[in-house]
């Protein structure tokens, strides 16, 4: 692919801000809906990367954070949850 090419098929996946009734949105192309496999009332997540790009994910971050300090206390405080189970 050369560089014209790529740069036109940047431009044509360039997303624009349009107002939308109050509020602000944008449109997404159903073409990258269907590559990033999401439908009409799909959450999904931007996440700003160290170089300060955005990625966009269907998981939450904070989720995943929250859940894996879950993980934590429960596998630290095992024998104490099965005695309280019981």
């Amino acid at each position: 692919m050369n560089e014209q090419t790529r740069d036109l098929e940047i431009e044509a996946t360039a997303l624009q801000i349009r107002k939308i009734g109050n509020s602000v949105g944008v449109i997404l192309p159903k073409e990258l809906l269907a590559r990033l496999n999401l439908k009409e009332g799909d959450k999904f997540y931007p996440v700003e990367q160290p170089d300060g790009s955005l990625r966009l994910t269907p998981y939450n971050p904070k989720h995943a954070r929250t859940m894996k300090i879950a993980r934590d206390v429960m596998r630290e405080y095992r024998d104490t949850l099965a005695a309280l189970a019981k």
